[in-house]
């Protein structure tokens, strides 16, 4: 079995609780043991207003995976960035070094130099023969256009997440599943929610864009590995010709976990009129 400190992110229990839940179906079938633990917010929220708050919510965070004795995994890209911009910053700067080891001393923890940080989709890569042993309701016929999302991808010598101009990892796990990854031009754009709150009209013209390419490709679905990016596109759900799913919910029904147990909404399903299962 292998096991990780699991970091959810914030917004899945209130927002996404569907990502939480799919997470944990899917890890469990997969034998993949995620250790709860005390954390804080990665700072990705506050990253333009204070470096030292931003730097130390992910630090203390790692830290807290360290003392654990395992790794980090999160299923959200925008935190799995934000950790390794925080600890690059850190080991880079060595004023700010110091201060991170003075405030982290004071809750009792040491610098996170030894904890590896990475996101899900890492994960099952790594265990792609367990996950394809483990299939057994393979989606043949559904095309997926895969949106990766910018925060995993980029800068690549800081995130060693995938090549940042060609990546294949969410393709490779698409095929895994039984699934035809779509090769469209749109893939590695941003999806706009970095830009909600602060100008929501070039926000949103980002998504629709990102949308219309989508099922321009003849993708039956758009799928995401981010909680920022599925909470952006689920602000058009309603309106737009292709859905936006999880794909740790799509894994789960490969595996053979019941759409209701992953939340899988019906805005799928009812989507569904050109694929036949």
């Amino acid at each position: 079995m292998r096991r990780y400190a699991y970091f959810p992110g914030c917004k899945i229990a209130h927002h996404l609780p569907e990502h939480g839940h799919s997470v944990r179906a899917v890890c469990a079938a997969l034998d993949i043991e995620l250790v709860s633990t005390e954390f804080s917010c990665c700072g990705y929220p506050v990253r333009h207003e204070s470096q030292d708050a931003a730097v130390f919510s992910s630090l203390f965070s790692l830290a807290k995976a360290q003392a654990l004795g395992l790794d980090l995994m999160t299923p959200c890209k925008c935190c799995f960035g934000n950790f390794q911009h925080a600890r690059h910053q850190a080991i880079m700067d060595e004023n700010l070094k110091y201060r991170m080891k003075k405030l982290l001393r004071e809750t009792g923890l040491d610098f996170p130099d030894r904890v590896r940080v990475f996101h899900l989709l890492q994960i099952l890569d790594q265990g792609r023969d367990a996950l394809l042993q483990a299939v057994r309701a393979p989606w043949r016929g559904l095309k997926i256009a895969c949106h990766y999302g910018c925060h995993a991808l980029r800068p690549s010598q800081i995130t060693h997440f995938d090549d940042p101009l060609a990546p294949t990892i969410f393709e490779r796990l698409v095929t895994a599943i039984g699934a035809e990854p779509v090769l469209w031009d749109l893939r590695l754009e941003c999806c706009g929610h970095p830009l909600r709150g602060r100008d929501d009209a070039i926000a949103g013209l980002l998504m629709e864009k990102k949308l219309r390419g989508a099922a321009a490709s003849g993708a039956h679905v758009l799928a995401t590995a981010c909680t920022y990016c599925q909470m952006q596109f689920g602000h058009q759900a309603s309106r737009s010709d292709i859905p936006a799913v999880l794909y740790p919910q799509l894994l789960g029904v490969a595996l053979g976990i019941s759409p209701e147990h992953l939340r899988l909404s019906g805005v799928f399903w009812s989507a569904q009129a050109g694929y036949t299962r």
